[in-house]
């Protein structure tokens, strides 16, 4: 067999990965970039150039829509690599039940996004929900969670980090036990302390699995719609509006093009922010 003929008989096993990848990546990512220029619908297009992208930056819960993604994506993000952090570390511990407490932790991450969103409306509910009612029985007045402008965003955003700091656990644990246990050894022949232990070899060498979960959280956060969706739906008023979901109203309100256009400024925002994260983070990991 000759050398062409085996890169050929090589390119073959990439063949069938190949087409999966053109039929519902690269396809799709073209045809939305061609039809975010048109005036679409199911049965005919009319091209019309950067018409929509205009329209949609002149949106004027846009700019609202931008600070929430931000915010949202900031505080999922914040919380979601400090508490896992720290579930993560007491999990690889010497504690009893451990197997246990990994498998609570990382139970909401099975659960579906739409489910838990519906579940926590009723719970906070500001009058019949069950978190109110306890705060009540101890003389606590709890407030509207998902219909106070100033608060709805940052409830929406704590059931997001209880549903997602499982997956992030996960990640850490898997960066800890990584770590060579000779320094804890080393660390516990010298009498250092747990708390030593923790900021000397535990932080800095789970460095990887952190990056990992900033970059992971930092774009969900940016990209969530559903758990939106099914708690606030936006509301009250534009307070909780994402750019996911002002999206979506596009959809719903038949602007096919408009919200196309919208998705792939969502695409361009996403890679714009994430991309240097990443090279930040990396470039760190590497110096250490």
């Amino acid at each position: 067999m000759t050398t062409a003929q085996k890169r050929m008989y090589s390119y073959l096993f990439l063949l069938p990965a190949g087409i999966v990848y053109f039929t519902l990546y690269l396809l799709p990512t073209v045809m939305s970039l061609f039809f975010s220029l048109t005036r679409w619908t199911l049965t005919k297009w009319e091209f019309i150039g950067l018409e929509n992208y205009v329209m949609f930056f002149e949106e004027s819960s846009l700019r609202i829509g931008f600070k929430n993604t931000l915010i949202y994506a900031v505080v999922t993000c914040g919380l979601k690599v400090v508490l896992a952090l720290l579930l993560a570390t007491l999990l690889t511990s010497k504690i009893w039940f451990k197997d246990y407490f990994r498998s609570m932790v990382f139970f909401p991450t099975l659960l579906s996004t739409i489910a838990v969103g519906i579940a926590f409306s009723t719970m906070m509910h500001p009058t019949q929900g069950v978190i109110n009612t306890a705060l009540a029985a101890i003389g606590i007045d709890g407030p509207d969670w998902l219909g106070n402008t100033k608060l709805a965003l940052y409830s929406v955003a704590l059931i997001d980090v209880w549903k997602g700091v499982g997956i992030a656990t996960v990640i850490y644990i898997a960066g800890i036990l990584s770590i060579p246990r000779h320094y804890y050894e080393a660390l516990k022949i010298d009498g250092g302390s747990a708390f030593r232990g923790f900021w000397h070899i535990t932080l800095p060498l789970s460095r990887p699995a952190m990056n990992s979960v900033i970059i992971l959280a930092f774009i969900g956060g940016l990209r969530t719609f559903d758990l939106i969706w099914a708690t606030t739906r936006g509301g009250p008023g534009f307070s909780t509006d994402l750019i996911a979901s002002i999206i979506y109203k596009q959809y719903q309100a038949g602007f096919y093009g408009l919200a196309t256009a919208g998705n792939v400024i969502l695409f361009i925002g996403i890679s714009a922010l994430a991309f240097p994260l990443y090279m930040f983070l990396t470039r760190r990991e590497v110096d250490l």
